[in-house]
């Protein structure tokens, strides 16, 4: 993507907003906050257990796919949803399915066991619903294939958000992880109910407002793999946040892609994709 050739301000050393744990959202979610999702969210089995689930429902109750079938675009221009996987000060890796039917948010497993961060992240985490890298697009400024997922959030609000949640963002800047030679974009957004979202446009007042938060995030992504000892992973874009306008540019690009994936005109492999509901 030519235009993601950019000059982005980062800088210094530290970790949250002034931020403090605020209470987990419930399971029921309203478009009452322009988020576009009037639905529920509901668990089956039991957290911490391989057979773990969180699936979606409309408000029919069907059961939908939060990746596919949540619209990306927010009520308001500039304004994203977001899906919270991760709440913030947690370590189980959740995350949206996208093998599996209608893509619930399930713990990740590698080698049988359920996988956990090896310290908490300091952020919410998440993924931008309609969004995706595709494996067999290389981007051009870096020379990296997408890593096949979502498009991945990190949002910087002061409350603690709940697995499950849909939350209406604003985009900040977006940050090129290349994670074992794959493009893995994480989007630096804040949620637009956060008091600080008024004050934040752009990653350079992120930088000014709450100083070390960019470059916090860039370390802990750059180190969280190397206890299971994997190398440090690397940035494009010699390691800056790219701002808000190119942040745009990405999501547009991997909503294109989405498209494509959706239509069959860009490969699926094992990833699920159908529009059914039950």
């Amino acid at each position: 993507m030519a235009s993601v050739v950019a000059q982005a301000r980062t800088r210094a050393p530290f970790l949250t907003c002034r931020v403090r744990c605020g209470a987990p959202q419930s399971a029921y979610f309203s478009s009452l906050h322009s988020g576009s999702f009037d639905g529920t969210v509901h668990d089956e089995g039991d957290p911490g257990t391989l057979s773990f689930r969180k699936f979606f429902r409309d408000a029919s109750g069907r059961v939908i796919s939060p990746w596919h079938d949540i619209r990306l675009h927010g009520a308001q221009h500039g304004i994203f949803n977001c899906i919270i996987e991760i709440p913030k000060f947690t370590r189980p890796k959740m995350e949206v399915n996208i093998t599996e039917r209608h893509n619930p948010i399930a713990q990740d497993v590698k080698k049988g066991r359920l996988r956990n961060y090896h310290g908490p992240i300091f952020w919410n985490y998440g993924m931008m619903p309609q969004t995706w890298e595709n494996p067999d697009k290389v981007h051009s400024a870096t020379g990296c294939a997408g890593d096949g997922d979502p498009l991945d959030v990190v949002e910087i609000g002061s409350k603690a958000l709940s697995c499950g949640a849909v939350v209406p963002v604003k985009p900040l800047g977006v940050l090129a992880m290349i994670d074992d030679g794959e493009l893995d974009w994480k989007v630096l957004a804040i949620s637009t109910d956060d008091p600080l979202a008024q004050e934040l446009h752009d990653v350079g007042d992120v930088d000014a407002k709450c100083p070390g938060v960019t470059s916090g995030i860039r370390e802990w992504f750059r180190w969280y793999k190397t206890p299971d000892g994997k190398p440090l992973n690397r940035f494009g874009f010699e390691e800056r946040f790219l701002e808000r306008s190119l942040a745009l540019s990405v999501i547009s690009e991997n909503y294109e892609t989405w498209k494509a994936l959706r239509d069959g005109s860009a490969e699926a492999g094992k990833v699920w994709t159908s529009a059914e509901v039950s």
